[in-house]
């Protein structure tokens, strides 16, 4: 006890965590606030808005399918994206994970490597590799393979691809931190009961490596779905995400209200996946993946 405060007094630790508390009511909890508040503002014309209180641009939401269409393409190609991710993934965590190399750092190393390079350079690249003068056409020109050079920039397709470059070493970190709190011994317990590799695997480690999955797929989901910027490169007008729609909305049209809704929307529909996740697994394991 020092000077009437003692080491699990509640008022030292409000203290303690003050400053985070403050952090988020500005930065986080009040600017979504103003952006709830500014969804009920009248449109009146490009840059112009009233105070004046209305359930227009809910309405106009609720009531019109071109809207609802984005959302659920934007889900559906989320969802692909993490399910992707989490076949493609968990193979090269299990290899890190299971790997006797004396050097295991290095393929950690490998894995961060593409965060040091710019997310924006990254997905142009793509270009070069899936454009019609791009590294895949220009070979397969030459090998004879085809006639003339295949679409495959500026579709679904590049967009998802795009994605997967971007979020699989994210899926890999958050199944390799789950395989890594795995206790060797139970894998060896159940090879001595007669178990084989593969059904050790099965009835060991891979479902105690689920939480590790599960949050891979939240954090690609939610990521892939709030993208802008690979489906504003790699896609055409027809492949725009509801983040695309956001940026339309507010810099083209520029009508803050209904942009304001469409923000709200994605921010309470991504909410609600991370609420059931955090209702039935946690919030830990994500932030175990984050943190490499």
């Amino acid at each position: 006890m020092t000077k009437g405060w003692t080491l699990y007094d509640p008022r030292l630790a409000w203290v303690l965590v003050a400053p985070v508390l403050l952090l988020l009511i500005f930065f986080l909890m009040l600017p979504i606030a103003v952006m709830g508040v500014y969804t009920f503002f009248t449109f009146v014309t490009a840059g112009v808005e009233e105070s004046t209180l209305t359930l227009a641009n809910w309405h106009e939401f609720l009531t019109d399918t071109y809207y609802h269409g984005f959302l659920f393409k934007t889900l559906r190609v989320g969802a692909m994206t993490a399910l992707i991710c989490g076949v493609l993934g968990y193979f090269p965590a299990y290899f890190i994970w299971a790997t006797t190399f004396k050097h295991k750092w290095l393929l950690l190393l490998l894995l961060i490597v593409p965060f040091w390079i710019s997310f924006t350079i990254r997905t142009f690249s793509w270009i070069h590799i899936l454009g019609e003068q791009g590294l895949i056409n220009v070979t397969l020109l030459k090998l004879g393979l085809i006639d003339q050079p295949m679409q495959m920039l500026y579709t679904e397709g590049a967009v998802i691809m795009g994605l997967l470059h971007f979020l699989l070493p994210y899926m890999i970190l958050n199944v390799y931190v789950s395989l890594e709190s795995i206790d060797r011994t139970l894998i060896a317990a159940a090879r001595s009961m007669g178990c084989t590799s593969a059904q050790a695997f099965r009835e060991v480690t891979l479902p105690l490596s689920l939480p590790g999955l599960a949050a891979g797929l939240l954090l690609c989901f939610v990521l892939a779905a709030g993208s802008y910027v690979t489906p504003q490169l790699l896609g055409s007008g027809r492949d725009a995400l509801f983040g695309n729609l956001i940026y339309d909305t507010i810099m083209g049209q520029l009508n803050w209200p209904m942009g304001a809704t469409l923000s709200i929307v994605l921010f309470v529909v991504l909410g609600c996946f991370a609420a059931m996740y955090t209702r039935y697994m946690g919030m830990s394991q994500i932030m175990k993946g984050l943190g490499g």
